[in-house]
């Protein structure tokens, strides 16, 4: 039999929200019983993408980020969704280090955290109208839910 469950949400772009996105992607992912490196893994990776989309998705103005998660048996998608100026040159941003807001003491390295905790990081963006960033993990520590 297999197991699906889904959620959808959308919050403003507001640095609080973060850790918002933090609590309720922990609670949703819980149901499939992580361990604390899976669930911190998870949480760290969202954190990053939801913080990218905030700082630079909108910078100066305040939108709407939407969080959308779906699990299937062992498998996690999340997308993390912001409607702001776009990202000009993905693999430039991709870059350990490389931040476009040196004067905000940013480490530049949210790109290369979500990649480190996830299995596949994907990213969609258009200038002017937005950016997606899909996560995918499977949970090793379960064989089937």
């Amino acid at each position: 039999m297999k197991y699906e469950n889904e959620i959808n949400i959308e919050f403003s772009s507001k640095s609080q929200n973060e850790s918002f996105a933090r609590v309720v992607i922990a609670a949703f992912v819980a149901q499939l019983d992580p361990t604390l490196e899976e669930l911190s893994d998870i949480k760290t990776a969202v954190s990053e993408a939801v913080t990218n989309s905030i700082i630079h998705g909108y910078e100066e103005y305040t939108g709407k980020v939407h969080m959308y998660c779906k699990i299937i048996d062992n498998k996690i998608l999340i997308e993390i969704k912001d409607f702001g100026k776009g990202i000009k040159d993905v693999n430039k941003a991709r870059e350990p280090l490389f931040t476009s807001k040196p004067e905000l003491e940013r480490s530049g390295m949210g790109f290369t955290v979500m990649e480190t905790f996830m299995d596949e990081v994907e990213v969609e963006t258009k200038i002017g109208v937005g950016t997606k960033i899909t996560l995918r993990k499977k949970l090793d520590s379960l064989e089937k839910v």
